[in-house]
């Protein structure tokens, strides 16, 4: 019995256990079966609900514009329109859309139904779409019964969620102001760093130019104090001969005059030595008479105080050439390291200080252009004046004038300047088949020239002989521009409008290289440092910087003009100007990829006005009849002169009838001449 209980026992345990878990599972199943009849029911209904209304949809909608019914109307066949709709139908036909019965406007009836249901179904879409506030603010305004409990707590939660939205928006606020004070603190100690630094550079300069003017004062003295002496030992010189002289020619001496003579020389000698250390700046003014024709001019201080009025009317102008000087000699200093921070000149200043006192000294210097010389280039022949082109040769004793009127001629400078202007003719005169364009001289071979004209021919002419060299005949167009190599005097580069840069050898009847581009050729230009690096200003308002070793595509492509770029010029092997008909010159850097000025002040908006550039100046035409002198380092002009038309008829209207239309420096001289369109070529020279 115990044995059988217990085995029933155990049976007892293991079978409940299966059991249960054999019962458990098909209610678990007929729970999930009925969970899921459940959802497919309620997505049956759902999808039976969407099928319906997208029928509903249907029959409310418009036969004529398809679209939900407004304003519904019956027509006597039974069909609803828009009333809009179907009236406007009527007034073309006198038929139902939708059946073709005869009808007309005295058979439509407002559908008080439909409109009514319409507007039903409208609320529910709304409702539907709307957001709990607003299904809230529907059920308020509609009268659902609301206890005071209920709407306690609403108010409650209502009044939770503001507070929360209202510190949410208050912490992004505050977020917001801190990042930029933040920002505005780092960008202010930045300013302060660097107004720091600048100020200590400032000082360090000052102390600088103190001490150098200092130890020019002990210079002065020490001059002034040795010329005190030798005025003394010359003052002593000239009363002591005539004594000896006489002393010894007793036959016309006498003691008595003896006598007077010594105290005559005795007093002067005296009023002498008591004069000269109480005027001491009598006797520095003959020494600087002396020195040389500066310091002869009575007009000295008349033009220290000019120079002093210069500064303070580009005063903002040569601050920013100063700081900007400075910080870049600070870089660099720092990039090379403290053995070259420390570095001073002869005079104690650093580099940066160094540079612009050059700027200083020579935009100072000259304010305003006068004329040297003046001469006409007109012709008998040809009643176009334009000069297009002129140019200095190596040495600066020639210079070619070319233009409309097909005659290169070939003047002598100094002719030019010293004879009467009646006796001013050209050394040398060559015909062209066209109208030239642009001049080059050979920077080796002293009598050869190379112009450009408006068939696309470039000739290279021997000045001595006047006889064309060479001629290369490539351009399909206008050559606007030609320019011999310096490094390389057999080779030049020619830009036409044909799209095309072309570089020519001397020894060669063919073009050695040639460059598409997609717009026309104002001008060309060899650095004068390289042989293998030209500048080309296009119509495409942009200047590119072209390694010849490589031409599939520019080094460099400058941009910033507005307008073609009508003319390029290197200042120096790194730095490149260019002219454009925006009315702007832009200096830039080809080594650094930098542009680093823009110059304006004159007009130049269609023609060709002329740009030549020396080591300091950059110099261009107007339109307005007036050639522009800029200092590189400063964008507004340092001095300018105006053209004046000889004839009386001309004159009021002067400023708008003519242009300048060449420019040439004379080397790195004050000198330049230049061109306008009536023919006039003027010789002028900086003036202060």
């Amino acid at each position: 019995m115990g044995g059988g209980g217990g085995e029933r026992n155990s049976m007892g345990v293991l079978v409940p256990t299966v059991n249960a878990g054999e019962t458990s599972a098909p209610a678990g199943a007929e729970t999930q079966a009925a969970v899921a009849g459940t959802e497919v029911v309620v997505v049956t209904e759902r999808v039976a609900e969407e099928e319906e209304e997208e029928e509903v949809d249907k029959d409310i909608l418009c036969p004529i514009c398809m679209q939900i019914i407004k304003d519904a109307f019956l027509t006597a066949c039974g069909h609803s329109f828009c009333y809009m709709c179907i009236v406007t139908h009527l007034q073309n036909k006198s038929d139902c859309p939708c059946c073709s019965h005869y009808l007309t406007t005295n058979h439509l009836y407002p559908n008080f139904l439909l409109n009514k249901l319409l507007m039903k179904k409208s609320a529910r879409q709304m409702a539907k779409s709307a957001t709990p506030v607003e299904q809230l603010r529907q059920a308020i305004q509609q009268g659902c019964e609301v206890s005071v409990k209920e709407l306690n707590s609403l108010l409650s939660l209502l009044m939770d969620k503001k507070r929360k939205m209202e510190q949410e928006e208050a912490e992004t606020n505050l977020q917001i102001l801190l990042e930029f004070l933040q920002c505005l603190k780092k960008q202010k100690v930045e300013e302060l760093n660097e107004i720091q630094n600048d100020l200590q550079y400032i000082k360090e300069d000052i102390n600088a130019v103190e001490k150098r003017r200092i130890e020019l004062y002990r210079t002065r003295g020490r001059y002034s104090a040795k010329m005190r002496t030798l005025v003394d030992d010359s003052s002593t010189m000239t009363v002591r001969p005539p004594l000896r002289d006489k002393g010894i020619g007793a036959i016309v001496s006498s003691p008595v005059n003896l006598q007077e003579q010594g105290r005559a020389g005795t007093s002067q000698t005296r009023n002498t030595d008591t004069r000269a250390p109480r005027n001491p700046q009598i006797v520095q003014r003959k020494d600087d008479n002396q020195g040389g024709s500066d310091s002869q001019d009575p007009n000295q201080p008349g033009k220290s105080l000019a120079r002093k009025r210069r500064v303070h009317a580009q005063f903002n102008e040569l601050q920013d050439c100063y700081l900007q000087k400075r910080r870049y000699w600070a870089r660099q200093s720092q990039k090379q390291g403290e053995r070259v921070a420390n570095i001073m000149n002869r005079e104690g200043y650093s580099a940066g200080l160094e540079d612009f006192q050059s700027v200083l000294s020579t935009f100072t210097r000259y304010s305003s252009l006068r004329v040297v010389s003046e001469l006409r280039h007109s012709d008998i022949f040809h009643s176009a004046n334009i000069v297009s082109s002129i140019e200095f040769d190596r040495d600066d004793e020639l210079f070619a004038t070319a233009g409309v009127s097909r005659r290169i001629k070939v003047f002598e400078f100094s002719s030019v300047v010293n004879e009467p202007a009646d006796a001013q003719c050209p050394v040398v005169e060559m015909s062209t088949r066209s109208k030239l364009s642009c001049l080059s001289w050979n920077n080796y071979t002293k009598n050869h020239l190379a112009s450009s004209d408006y068939e696309g021919i470039v000739t290279v002419w021997d000045v001595t002989t006047r006889q064309s060299v060479m001629e290369y005949e490539e351009h399909e167009k206008r050559a606007w521009s030609v320019d011999f190599c310096r490094t390389e005097p057999s080779m030049l580069v020619s830009g036409s409008d044909d799209c095309k840069v072309k570089v020519w050898c001397t020894n060669q009847e063919a073009s050695v290289l040639t460059i598409d581009m997609k717009a026309n050729i104002c001008s060309v230009k060899y650095n004068p440092g390289s042989s293998a690096h030209i500048a080309v200003g296009s119509a495409d308002h942009h200047v590119h910087y072209y390694d010849l070793r490589n031409i599939s595509q520019p080094l460099y492509i400058f941009s910033g003009h507005r307008k073609a770029v009508s003319y390029v010029k290197f200042l120096s092997n790194y730095e490149l100007a260019s002219a454009s008909t925006d009315s702007t010159l832009r200096l830039w850097d080809v080594n650094e990829n930098v542009p680093l000025r823009t110059f304006k002040g004159h007009t130049n908006e269609k023609n060709f006005v002329g740009l030549t550039v020396n080591s300091e100046y950059l110099a261009c035409g107007s339109e307005t009849n007036e050639v522009f002198v800029y200092h590189k380092a400063i964008s507004k002009p340092a001095a300018w002169h105006r053209f004046v038309s000889d004839d009386q008829n001309d004159r009021d209207g002067d400023m708008g009838s003519f242009f300048i239309s060449a420019v040439c420096w004379k080397r790195d001289g004050p000198t330049i001449v230049t061109a306008n369109s009536q023919g006039t070529i003027k010789a002028l020279v900086l003036a202060a």
